[in-house]
Formats: structure tokens, C-alpha cells, sequence
């Protein structure tokens, strides 16, 4: 177990289910990104508030807001103040629409951008892919950037935000750190006051592998959630040893990250996720009779 004394059920604290259900509403391009020349700004707004409600139709239990259009992505260093002014506002409008627990992730790693974001929006718990150690990405090196962040969001007064922090996050290499096995890694991101950890594939949309989950959770007392290619094949294989999942491309219409969220696959791996819960439910009880 890690070195810390237990924190608080961060998930329960903030989406009071077991095994809570993060939709993904990846929005469209926002001004800064090449390819936003081809959007009307409002139009951006009301995709990112149609997916978002889409989502809840389906049935999640939370939202994570992600610039998922501005490809290519940004160091953290680049990120402009455009895109932190949109983001809060986008993040701002899904969270009066659907009265959802919501995240922000700003790629690429900007932890300090998610941060004002959440501030400024009322958003929860900010997603960061590298918040301990280093990897080699598609924007070039990518530190951890726990020591700046930490120091940022108490210095905005933002102590409430979670930080749900990626071990061996996709789309990388981590051969910088290959000395370093990925129980250690799961322990620097609990030692540097991570609150939630997640476990992801290789690429978006990919499946998280069972043993990854299994190989991060044995060694902290954080919740462990995935973050990449939950299914309803895999829902109860996954979740069977995570404590919740970032629901994404599988249940887009085309099974793509650009294309709309399908109500209709969102409910049909929902329904599973709740045969689950009462399947716990039910063992509780039974086990405390």
C-alpha cells in the first residue's frame, strides 16, 4: 500500500455511486487551433452542451470537458489564454445544462490550464496525464508537473479541485523511465498527493488492460478507475478490479473520438454498470446479515 495515510473516497465524495461512469464530451476545435477556421464559436458551444446531454441521457454519472479538437496538441508552456477562455466558458454551460459532476482535461498535460478552467467553471477534479516522472509523447518531451500545478491551485484558492493523475499514460513511450516498474510509478503519483490514479491503454479507444488496472491498485490506497476502451464487453472484467471508468470512443456513433456520443450505447453499457452495482449491493447486504 502506499506510504500516505488513507485519504477520503474522492469518487464517492463526488459522484456518490459506486463505480462511477465518466462520460468524455471531446469538443470541437477552439480559437487558437488550426483547425478551428472551420467553426463558428457557438456552434463549438452548443456541440460540446448537445454531447454533454447526450451523456446524462445515457445515464453517466460525471463529465470530463476535453479540447479534443485543437490537434495538433500543445505543450503545456503553449496552451493560450484563448483556449483556458473558451474551455470556461464551454465548461460553464454543460455544468448549468446537465447539473453533472464535471472534470477538465486541456492537452496536451496542461495542469495548470485545467486548473483556472476548473476554477472559473465550478469543475471538480481536473484529469493529468503526466503528473509524476516523464515520457516521450507525439509533443515531444512531457515532464511531470505535479510541483507547479500543487503550487498553482493553492495559490488560486482551488484546494477543492481534484487531481485524477494518469500512471503510464497512452500515447507514449516511457522508456525514460522503463528503470522505474510501474508500481513505483503508482507510488510517486500517490507520494505527490495525486487523488485518483488511472490506467489506460496504449492508444485512445484502446482497452485497458486487466493487469494494468490490477498492477497499479495493489500498491496504493487511491481509487484506480480506467481511462481508456471500457466496454460492454469488458465492462465487468474491467471493473471488477478498477473503482470506476472515463467512458470515450466506444460509444461514439462510429466508435471514433470526433463522431457524436449514441445515446443507445451509452444506456446499453449503463444497464451493465448497474447490474453491477447491485450485484455489490446485494453481497453488502448479504454479508452483513
Amino acid at each position: 500500500m502506499g506510504e500516505h495515510s488513507a485519504k477520503p473516497d474522492v469518487l464517492q465524495e463526488i459522484f456518490a455511486v459506486p463505480k462511477p461512469i465518466i462520460g468524455m464530451v471531446h469538443s470541437l476545435p477552439l480559437p487558437g487551433a488550426p483547425r478551428f477556421k472551420h467553426h463558428d464559436l457557438d456552434d463549438v458551444y452548443r456541440f460540446g452542451v448537445e454531447e454533454a446531454l447526450r451523456l446524462k441521457e445515457g445515464g453517466v454519472d460525471g463529465l470530463l470537458l476535453e479540447n479534443a479538437g485543437d490537434i495538433p496538441f500543445s505543450k503545456p508552456e503553449d496552451i493560450g489564454h484563448e483556449t483556458v477562455a473558451a474551455m470556461s466558458v464551454l465548461g460553464k454551460l454543460i455544468r448549468e445544462e446537465t447539473g453533472l459532476p464535471l472534470g477538465i482535461i486541456t492537452v496536451a498535460n496542461g495542469a495548470l490550464p485545467s486548473l483556472a478552467i476548473a476554477k472559473a467553471c465550478g469543475a471538480r477534479f481536473v484529469r493529468v496525464n503526466q503528473w509524476v516522472n516523464a515520457y516521450i509523447a507525439n509533443e515531444g518531451f512531457v515532464e511531470g508537473i505535479s510541483g507547479r500545478a500543487a503550487r498553482y491551485r493553492s495559490w488560486i484558492e482551488a484546494e477543492t479541485v481534484k487531481i485524477f493523475a494518469d500512471v503510464h499514460v497512452k500515447h507514449g513511450s516511457h522508456a525514460i523511465v522503463a528503470d522505474r516498474p510501474l508500481s513505483e510509478q503508482a507510488k510517486d503519483a500517490e507520494f505527490f498527493d495525486a487523488d485518483v490514479l488511472i490506467a489506460t491503454g496504449y492508444r485512445t479507444g484502446d482497452p485497458t488492460p486487466v493487469g494494468e488496472v490490477q498492477g497499479i491498485r495493489q500498491h496504493v490506497s487511491l481509487p484506480v478507475i480506467v481511462g481508456s476502451g471500457l466496454n460492454v464487453d469488458n465492462c465487468r472484467a474491467l471493473l471488477s478490479v478498477a473503482d470506476g471508468a472515463i467512458l470515450g470512443s466506444s460509444i461514439k456513433e462510429a466508435g471514433i473520438m470526433h463522431s457524436p456520443v449514441s445515446v443507445e450505447k451509452v444506456q446499453a453499457l449503463i444497464a451493465v454498470v448497474r447490474e453491477i452495482r447491485q450485484e455489490m449491493s446485494e453481497a453488502h447486504s448479504h454479508s452483513t446479515d
